[in-house]
């Protein structure tokens, strides 16, 4: 594996909407254009003044010259919001899905999590579709998560299995001012109609105990058909980060595997398979100087030997992570990290495309890109 090429999607501008760039996601169409989605805001904390951007190449990342602010958030029962996040997903010939993250903003004070109750603001998924390769959008439609009612946020873009159907991903969590206790979960919605309904749903992830949270799941479809994610995992009775935890369906998402250590300390993007059978991991390690890195497995995600890891980008910042003693000093931690949730797709001819958020701190980021040969 080698870097062959790396540039920047979009520059942070300090003072302005968009200094704070991050939740990268990154779409290939079929005619050779990146879409990249993110989402642009004054600060990385609190919601104020948030929205997603779209940017377009079409010549493979040397330039990025559309960048485009395309989607109005719509009231939620008659409550404001805005859009935290736009990940797409190519479709075929120029068709690009944004799967949007929609946050309540009814009251801009408000910060996105709540420490004492661990709470969130209400959290919606949106849908809008370019039929013109990301140059205009339909307007952004509500989705009927039902059963669940509590905030849905996004986890990634959506997926299209084999079979043609999508797969949609996001996380539980609960009223912002719910006194229950916080029962994570990652949860996997199947449409089988290109969207319009969604009429069976998975829980990929949640612990009986409650003690484990496998946050920011990361699903793929590998080259065989089979599904496979990988969490980032937390101890909250400990309130240490284990290591990368992975599971895996051959039933189109229905029925999965347990659960197994990857062996791999850190906060993954979504796998990749590549035509020869080895898989990539491509994550963020922040045990010391944090940086974006990467493994190889050739057993089918089984093992990640620590003789293939390759640091592809790190970096002069000092730890961002550090000793905590509770889910919300976790949390806080978040609001600190300038560097992370890579984002993946594989090119035609086996290269890896990969986007990240990256900057000197947390209120200063860019959007960055790599591209390694396999």
């Amino acid at each position: 594996m080698e870097i062959i090429d790396e540039g920047i999607v979009f520059r942070g501008e300090k003072g302005t909407d968009h200094a704070s760039c991050a939740f990268p996601g990154i779409a290939v169409i079929p005619d050779g254009r990146w879409v990249c989605g993110f989402r642009a805001a004054p600060t990385k904390k609190g919601t104020a003044g948030q929205h997603p951007l779209i940017a377009i190449s079409d010549d493979e990342g040397k330039t990025w010259p559309i960048v485009l602010s395309p989607f109005v958030p719509p009231r939620v029962d008659g409550k404001p919001g805005l859009f935290r996040a736009a990940y797409p997903t190519a479709l075929g010939a120029r068709e690009v899905l944004a799967a949007l993250c929609w946050v309540d903003h009814s009251d801009p004070a408000l910060p996105f999590f709540n420490e004492q109750t661990e709470g969130l603001l209400d959290t919606r998924i949106f849908l809008s579709l370019s039929e013109d390769g990301g140059l205009t959008w339909s307007a952004p439609q509500l989705i009927d998560t039902s059963p669940y009612r509590v905030p849905t946020p996004l986890t990634g873009p959506v997926l299209i299995l084999p079979n043609g159907e999508w797969v949609l991903q996001f996380e539980l969590n609960k009223p912002y001012d719910d006194l229950q206790p916080w029962r994570h979960a990652s949860v996997l919605m199947f449409s089988s109609n290109q969207g319009k309904s969604w009429p069976h749903h998975v829980v990929v992830s949640q612990d009986p105990t409650n003690r484990i949270f496998y946050w920011d799941q990361r699903p793929a479809v590998v080259d065989n058909g089979t599904l496979f994610d990988l969490f980032w995992t937390y101890d909250r009775a400990t309130a240490d980060y284990l290591n990368i935890h992975a599971r895996k369906s051959t039933s189109g998402g229905r029925l999965w595997s347990e659960f197994w250590d990857t062996g791999v300390s850190g906060q993954p993007a979504q796998p990749i398979s590549l035509h020869d059978g080895r898989m990539i991991m491509v994550y963020v390690d922040r045990t010391a100087s944090p940086a974006i890195k990467l493994r190889v497995s050739t057993d089918a995600g089984k093992t990640w030997p620590s003789n293939t890891e390759m640091t592809l980008y790190q970096p002069e910042l000092v730890g961002q992570s550090g000793k905590k003693s509770s889910l919300q000093e976790a949390w806080s931690e978040m609001e600190k990290f300038s560097l992370g949730l890579p984002a993946t797709a594989r090119l035609p001819n086996d290269d890896i495309l990969i986007v990240f958020y990256a900057g000197p701190e947390p209120d200063l980021t860019d959007i960055r890109w790599l591209r390694l040969k396999s």
